[in-house]
């Protein structure tokens, strides 16, 4: 049986024998840097570095569901670059609306 699934993994038209497969695959590295980024402080992250990473998961996550063949391992990364994207995005702002409020309250 997992001969069978593996077979059939390798045959997908868009499996390990395709681009369809490879790109997303190394696509996981951005994701992966970006979750290493969690550690950095907020004031070192870049609101238009996040943003195109969060917009551009959303976007391919979509299109990922809309080809055909669905390409489900797109779809995943696609969603893990958009969360995490979005997490940086949260932090980042809350980061700097803490320190706005702080500079508002010396005044």
């Amino acid at each position: 049986m997992a001969a069978s699934k593996l077979q059939a993994l390798w045959n997908h038209p868009a499996g390990p024998k395709t681009i369809h497969f490879w790109a997303p695959t190394f696509k996981w590295g951005i994701t992966i840097a970006n979750v290493t980024d969690f550690s950095k402080p907020p004031e070192t992250l870049s609101y238009p570095q996040q943003l195109a990473v969060a917009v551009s998961g959303l976007i391919w996550a979509r299109y990922s569901t809309i080809v055909t063949p669905k390409n489900w391992n797109l779809f995943s990364v696609s969603v893990g670059m958009s969360a995490t994207g979005l997490y940086q995005l949260a932090r980042k702002t809350g980061h700097d609306y803490n320190l706005s409020e702080k500079y508002v309250g010396e005044r």
